[in-house]
């Protein structure tokens, strides 16, 4: 029973669920942040380099059958080996963008969590400041 009773310390423990919420909040948050490259993002940056749809950039790989339409998926069913550069190309700009948004907050987090400087030693009492004069004026 003890290891049960030391597994239940361990899971409740606030940094357990804490870890917890911030996995499930960070699972959610990459989904906007896919949603928002993918559909914000990149439609304009395509726009921008000519109507590019980076998702269907791809350089294949082996040899295609005859029939197989020349798209990215038809040729993933069809087992023809394909680059596909352009999915990369998201992906990198979805964690650039999830890392720069990241370093804003751990950013502003250690902007509010900044200490205060200490408090100032307390006042020595006068009995003590006294003696310390005392004895100095006794070593010279």
């Amino acid at each position: 029973m003890g290891m049960m009773q030391e597994f239940k310390e361990f899971a409740v423990k606030g940094n357990v669920i804490d870890l917890a919420v911030g996995v499930i909040i960070g699972g959610a948050f990459g989904k906007i942040v896919d949603s928002v490259v993918a559909d914000l993002i990149m439609p304009v940056i395509g726009l921008v380099f000519g109507k590019l749809d980076f998702s269907n950039l791809f350089l294949v790989l082996g040899t295609a059958p005859a029939d197989t339409p020349m798209t990215l998926d038809a040729l993933r069913k069809a087992g023809v080996p394909v680059l596909a550069y352009g999915n990369f190309i998201t992906i990198a700009v979805n964690f650039i963008i999830l890392a720069f948004i990241i370093f804003m907050m751990v950013k502003q987090i250690n902007r509010l969590k900044r200490a205060e400087p200490p408090p100032p030693p307390p006042a020595v009492p006068e009995d003590i400041a006294l003696l310390r004069e005392i004895r100095d004026s006794l070593k010279k």
